[in-house]
């Protein structure tokens, strides 16, 4: 099976900041075995940068848009990205 690598740029907004929605997406990509980082942007979105199988991203993408329980994700937004290997763990960046 041929590897599909790619990397991909999350973003979300919404009821998204305050609630846990940055460690939901760690503990959520930690689970799946992907690399890169979420953080929090000044706009009150939530911005996820993550590499790996397009099919473990897209499988994070889908929890995002959901989000934790207290959280509410009005609008999400993926841009796609040639992986490029940038990341060896996945963190939260404050």
């Amino acid at each position: 099976m041929a590897s599909n690598l790619v990397k991909a740029e999350i973003a979300v907004s919404g009821l998204v900041q305050g609630v846990g929605f940055r460690y939901f997406v760690y503990s959520k990509a930690q689970n799946i075995g992907l690399y890169g980082y979420t953080k929090n942007l000044f706009t009150g979105e939530v911005v996820t940068v993550v590499e790996g199988e397009r099919y473990l991203v897209e499988e994070l993408i889908d929890y995002i848009k959901i989000g934790p329980s207290r959280s509410h994700v009005k609008s999400h937004s993926v841009n796609w990205f040639e992986f490029r290997n940038e990341f060896t763990v996945f963190e939260i960046i404050n």
